[in-house]
């Protein structure tokens, strides 16, 4: 009996010594392993740090010498590319038809430039009138001419075409000089084009139609055509301001949807001309309404009062559309 208790006590001194033994080497083999993998994870971390540190700030591994015999290529002049104005689209307006028009104004209307909300029109960077001239000369847009006719008693129904030539001549300082004949005696009157200051042109007139759309209720203004203004001399007097030509703005839009405005606040404005005219974002006052005489306001008002009759006008306007509702 004895020699088995002996035998069982032998049994468990053997298990467990074995036991006190296995973990220690565990424990060695871990901190052998740590030991060896710790060195080769800093060397691996110095080498990624060397190649941040060794790279450049710009990807100047494209880049290429600039060869005389390939063509010029332009680096690109930022860090972004604006293609969202460069590739936009216009929004069309909702299909109007003549049955569902329940009453119609046309009205003309000026935007003089130099008032402190449409100076953005007429910066250096991207001037309205620069857009327009360039549009015509790449024969994207049609100017037509302002002359009246018998057909046309206002010059604005864009019946007679202009090509490039006769549109920058129509935009040219010009001055009205007398014509002699040989004896001296005057036989008439000329108009004579100067050299083209796009700085001159501070007056854009727009021809609108304010229409209410009763399958829609509606009642909204829509460009018709807009004409920049210039100021003819005739004998050394200034002449009153007078459209060089006249643009159809159904056609105008696309161009002017893909020319960003220029604001002073932000350089990333995402609006187009398109947008300006569409949105309003423009200071005007009215110059004309449709009447039976025909008559401008300039016709029966004089200083303060053309102001007075242009808000009276716009007002009426309003009333209007006030009108047609009940509270």
């Amino acid at each position: 009996m004895k020699k088995k208790f002996l035998v069982v006590a032998l049994c468990l001194a053997c298990v467990s010594a074995y036991a006190q033994k296995r973990p220690a080497k565990k424990r060695t083999r871990k901190t052998t392993t740590t030991q060896q993998t710790q060195p080769q994870a800093q060397q691996q971390l110095n080498s990624q740090q060397d190649n941040v540190v060794s790279q450049p700030v710009g990807d100047t591994s494209k880049r290429k010498a600039f060869d005389p015999n390939k063509p010029f290529e332009r680096p690109l002049d930022g860090y972004y590319k604006k293609n969202n104005i460069l590739n936009a689209k216009v929004t069309p307006l909702p299909n109007l038809r003549e049955n569902d028009v329940a009453f119609a104004k046309r009205i003309w209307r000026e935007i003089d430039i130099r008032e402190k909300m449409n100076q953005y029109l007429a910066s250096p960077k991207r001037r309205l009138i620069d857009v327009l001239l360039d549009a015509i000369s790449a024969g994207e847009l049609t100017a037509y001419d302002p002359t009246a006719t018998k057909d046309d008693p206002g010059g604005d129904s864009f019946t007679v075409p202009l090509n490039a030539n006769g549109a920058r001549a129509k935009m040219a300082d010009s001055s009205v000089v007398d014509k002699f004949d040989k004896d001296g005696n005057k036989i008439g009157s000329e108009l004579r084009a100067g050299e083209f200051n796009p700085d001159s042109v501070v007056k854009f007139r727009i021809k609108e139609d304010w229409v209410f759309d009763r399958q829609r209720s509606v009642f909204e203004p829509r460009i018709v055509g807009i004409a920049p203004l210039i100021k003819p001399k005739a004998g050394g007097v200034d002449l009153d301001y007078q459209p060089a030509f006249w643009i159809y703005f159904p056609d105008a839009r696309q161009v002017l949807a893909t020319k960003e405005v220029v604001s002073r606040n932000s350089d990333a404005t995402g609006l187009s001309f398109d947008d300006v005219f569409m949105k309003r974002m423009f200071a005007s006052y009215i110059v004309k309404e449709s009447n039976d005489k025909d008559e401008r306001i300039k016709d029966y008002a004089q200083g303060i009062d053309r102001l007075y009759e242009s808000e009276k006008i716009k007002k009426s306007l309003m009333d209007w559309e006030l009108n047609l509702w009940s509270y």
